[in-house]
């Protein structure tokens, strides 16, 4: 056997010891989702693509012939990227083995999720990621910064620079970045956007918008109508599949859940702590925190994260029916109400977490911080400060892609529940007083 042949047969025995164990921990996740109680109907959907993806290691269920583009932020339109005929693709990752070898090629302090990108395109294993005709960047930390270099070396990349600040200037900025992006997307795709492909654009993902609307809704009005580790799983699952299809099975999830609300029907009779669950994101298969805090005996009633509602929260507001005009909308979307941390000013991020924990009766907040995330962990003090004054207790989780860390997240959530838990019956803290 020469060198060159033991060479191959070496990094085959790689190549298959990374996706036997990559796919092992996403079935494991997957599997505790499907085994936790109180799903509703019409989920199965959203299971199929996040197993199609993680655990059978395939691409996008699309037509022959669909081009993708990868994005790593909601600031990137999918308006447009749907205007241009292709379907866009979220890759920011929550995978414990790419995370792994991505730790050899980016710094340590680097937080998990910028190693897990760059161990899946380091690895050349992940379909979603080899598909993709574009992959956009916008910069809203230095690890994207340099992570759309790295990826640069590999594939077509574009950077957006993401302001500091959200006045008209940075506005007129952004607008030019878009056209920019449309250029690219047209390169990319062979296809031109027009303005009858960029209207289609806006139905498309505005019936996602409206479906997810109407989802929200229904858990406002109706406490403990599903758990918050399904609505992640369905919220995750938007990043691979087209926004048309996410809006029509979650359709089916709305009509269930309506008729759960009509029924009287909810996942527990017990009044369990409402979680709000904020901070960096949660991304599959990296479940492991909203799947402690319901098994712990708490249920995640919002969640602020940017893989969770916030993605899609927002629709574009057109003043201006015209091409120029829905670009703006568009510009006008991605900066101005994002509570994304990156902006120096973020008093709307309180006014955002103010209003969730009003509209959802929360209880307690869970504040996650990725390793090595500074943007969103600058901001926890300030923040458990404000809500201090409301009287919402707040707990900062911090956790890493491998699950060494899960017996300590598991006491600290249990605690904080409990701590929940007493705070709701005061009378049966005095009753124990007395007794002793």
């Amino acid at each position: 056997m020469n060198i060159q042949t033991s060479q191959m047969l070496r990094q085959e025995r790689q190549n298959k010891r990374f996706t036997d164990k990559q796919t092992q921990t996403a079935a494991k996740y997957l599997r505790r989702l499907i085994e936790l109680p109180g799903e509703p109907e019409g989920i199965e959907p959203f299971y199929y693509a996040l197993g199609r993806i993680y655990v059978k290691m395939q691409g996008l269920d699309l037509p022959q012939g669909t081009k993708t583009v990868g994005t790593y932020c909601v600031m990137a339109p999918q308006e447009l990227i749907y205007a241009a005929g292709a379907v866009p693709v979220k890759l920011c990752s929550g995978n414990y083995t790419a995370f792994s070898i991505g730790e050899d090629i980016a710094p340590r302090d680097a937080c998990p999720l910028v190693k897990a990108v760059a161990g899946f395109k380091q690895t050349g294993l992940m379909p979603v990621y080899e598909d993709c005709s574009l992959m956009v960047v916008p910069v809203t930390c230095d690890c994207k910064k340099k992570v759309a270099g790295m990826l640069g070396e590999m594939c077509d990349v574009m950077t957006m620079h993401v302001p500091a600040t959200r006045g008209d200037d940075e506005i007129d900025e952004f607008v030019s970045q878009l056209y920019t992006f449309a250029e690219r997307l047209e390169q990319a795709t062979g296809n031109r956007i027009t303005y009858k492909t960029l209207a289609d654009g806006f139905a498309k993902v505005g019936y996602a918008q409206r479906e997810l609307s109407e989802f929200i809704r229904l858990k406002k009005q109706n406490p403990y109508l599903i758990r918050g580790s399904h609505t992640m799983a369905i919220m995750n699952a938007a990043a691979y599949m087209p926004a048309d299809r996410w809006a029509a099975a979650l359709n089916r999830v709305n009509v269930s859940l309506r008729r759960r609300a009509a029924a009287g029907q909810t996942v527990t009779t017990k009044k369990l702590p409402r979680i709000l669950l904020t901070g960096s994101p949660i991304v599959f298969p990296n479940l492991k925190i909203p799947l402690l805090i319901e098994e712990m005996g708490g249920i995640v009633a919002a969640d602020e994260t940017c893989m969770g509602e916030r993605g899609m929260y927002d629709p574009p507001v057109i003043t201006d029916d015209s091409f120029d005009g829905m670009i703006r909308a568009l510009a006008n979307r991605s900066l101005r109400p994002c509570p994304c941390p990156t902006f120096a000013d973020n008093s709307q991020r309180l006014y955002r977490l103010k209003q969730l924990i009003a509209d959802n009766h929360i209880q307690g907040v869970i504040y996650h911080v990725l390793r090595g995330c500074l943007v969103y962990d600058f901001e926890y003090k300030r923040i458990e400060e404000e809500l201090g004054k409301l009287g919402i207790p707040v707990i900062r989780l911090e956790s890493d892609y491998n699950e060494e860390d899960v017996e300590q997240l598991r006491i600290r959530i249990e605690a904080f529940i409990e701590l929940i838990k007493l705070r709701q019956a005061p009378e049966k803290r005095t009753e124990v007083r007395t007794a002793f």
